[in-house]
């Protein structure tokens, strides 16, 4: 959704007052071999989503290239990805047969936002709760996964820290994201018998929202828009998508 952009007249102002930043749609190929690989490791998936940005950019490539994305894979067809980056992407960087790519510039979307625009909004987020010091529920900094009730609380919270007035939220268990990280130490190559290791597996818990709301802050939520909401960013959530919505009546 958040490929569709919200129509509104551009100003001077306005452009010069939103930083840039672009939407990259990839319709992806199934049946291509490295795409079969990526979505089954959430780790390699962001690094195939990483490498459409500039090399060399520091510590923290993601967040200086402004890089979120999500899988969508709920519905009929094949799966999408949708990639946001504040950096022009280079979709020539992906195999070939790889995916059917559509890049939008998203300022039309970001300065359209005003103060009761009605919105329809779908978000991944990675719906836990650290534990604290004190906790009875777990380890200190352990994260607790999030369910029904407790889960859409999560997210009206942090919904309304971005600026949305919530009307509706519809939840469902977003597709399993599991990533496999590189080994800590390799193998001896002149050991014999089971020597060989695995990569440990890393499972991220995450919930799917959809729904209506109304931009009460804009500032505020072109701030989530552009920098993404929770945890959990470089395994596919945080990525706030937008859509225009028919008023009542």
């Amino acid at each position: 959704m958040n490929s569709i952009a919200i129509p509104a007249t551009r100003t001077a102002h306005d452009e010069e007052s939103v930083p840039q930043a672009w939407l990259t749609r990839l319709v992806l190929n199934p049946s291509h071999r490295q795409v079969h690989r990526d979505l089954g490791n959430t780790a390699a998936l962001h690094r195939r989503v990483m490498s459409l940005v500039p090399d060399n950019l520091g510590d923290s490539p993601r967040a200086a290239a402004g890089v979120l994305f999500r899988l969508d894979t709920d519905r009929v067809g094949p799966p999408v990805l949708l990639v946001q980056t504040q950096v022009a992407p280079d979709t020539g960087r992906l195999p070939n047969g790889y995916a059917e790519t559509r890049t939008r510039d998203m300022t039309p979307m970001l300065t359209a936002l005003r103060p009761g625009l009605p919105v329809r909004y779908r978000f991944v987020g990675n719906t836990v709760r650290r534990c604290g010091r004190n906790s009875t529920a777990g380890s200190w900094k352990q994260a607790i996964p999030l369910h029904d009730e407790d889960a859409v609380q999560w997210w009206a919270d942090r919904a309304s820290a971005a600026g949305l007035t919530l009307h509706s939220a519809l939840t469902s268990a977003s597709a399993p994201m599991t990533a496999y990280q590189a080994p800590t130490a390799r193998p001896d190559a002149n050991s014999t018998g089971t020597s060989r290791r695995q990569n440990p597996r890393v499972p991220y818990t995450a919930t799917l929202f959809e729904g209506t709301a109304a931009v009460r802050e804009p500032a505020e939520l072109r701030t989530a828009l552009l920098a993404g909401i929770g945890r959990g960013k470089s395994y596919g959530c945080g990525l706030l998508s937008l859509a225009p919505a028919l008023q009542d009546g």
